[in-house]
């Protein structure tokens, strides 16, 4: 089922990315466009010189940066690296009742303040139960064989979200960490213990103290219009094994 859908997309062929923002894109007329680039990490194992991408164009006419850089293919396989859809997709999930591992959700909001350490949860619902559901979602795109990572690089801010998980645990209501890995080329996921060690520390210790770890596995749809433009659309088919590494 496809929970988001993205239409109308200009492909091109990626040049180079810079500057965490920008990228320079051929399309297929043979014009450079640089688009904007909502992913400021360090997108390692996302994207070379010559991959194919896919651009969305920006609604508002008089936005200096005429598109926005979603996806890009890495050998045969695609990758997305707008980093506000896994939230979106994440939610529509929650709302249909499509989520995986957390089935009956209701009453589903995003972006709600809570805590004690000043944090705002993706999402937050109610299950079967009336007990408040707190998720957590991390875009998740680094690779090495098999496994899909996080982090891409040290987060002190993904830290203090497991710690803040592991305290809404502690008084009474149920949270998660949904690792939503927007590449399907993986088959399994552990947390990327050599580049962040204390991220993979507190993951471990939120999975003991009751934080639900779910890797999502996210399935690309795209497809091409007679016009020559792409759609593009988002499943969440099921959840990836979480695996230790080493």
């Amino acid at each position: 089922m496809i929970l988001v859908e993205k239409t109308g997309l200009v492909p091109g062929t990626l040049l180079q990315r810079y500057k965490r923002f920008l990228a320079d894109v051929r399309l297929e007329d043979g014009t450079v466009v640089t688009a904007h680039t909502t992913n400021t990490g360090s997108m390692k194992t996302c994207w070379e010189p010559g991959d194919r991408v896919l651009l969305e164009t920006a609604a508002n006419p008089d936005r200096k940066l005429k598109f926005t850089w979603l996806a890009v293919e890495r050998s045969g396989e695609w990758v997305g690296v707008e980093t506000g859809m896994p939230n979106r997709v994440v939610a529509e999930a929650a709302r249909r009742d499509k989520l995986p591992g957390l089935p009956g959700l209701r009453n589903v909001r995003t972006e709600v303040k809570y805590g004690s350490e000043n944090s705002r949860i993706d999402v937050l619902a109610l299950d079967g139960d009336g007990l408040q559901v707190f998720i957590e979602v991390k875009n998740t795109t680094l690779k090495e064989g098999p496994w899909a990572l996080f982090p891409d690089a040290v987060t002190e801010r993904g830290t203090k979200h497991l710690r803040e998980l592991q305290s809404m645990v502690r008084e009474g209501h149920r949270a998660a960490i949904a690792f939503f890995v927007h590449r399907t080329d993986v088959d399994r996921f552990d947390a990327a213990r050599e580049i962040d060690p204390g991220y993979g520390g507190e993951l471990d210790r939120a999975a003991e103290s009751g934080v639900l770890i779910l890797p999502l596995a996210v399935r690309l749809v795209t497809s091409m219009e007679p016009n020559g433009l792409w759609d593009l659309g988002w499943e969440l088919p099921g959840l990836l094994p979480w695996e230790r590494r080493r």
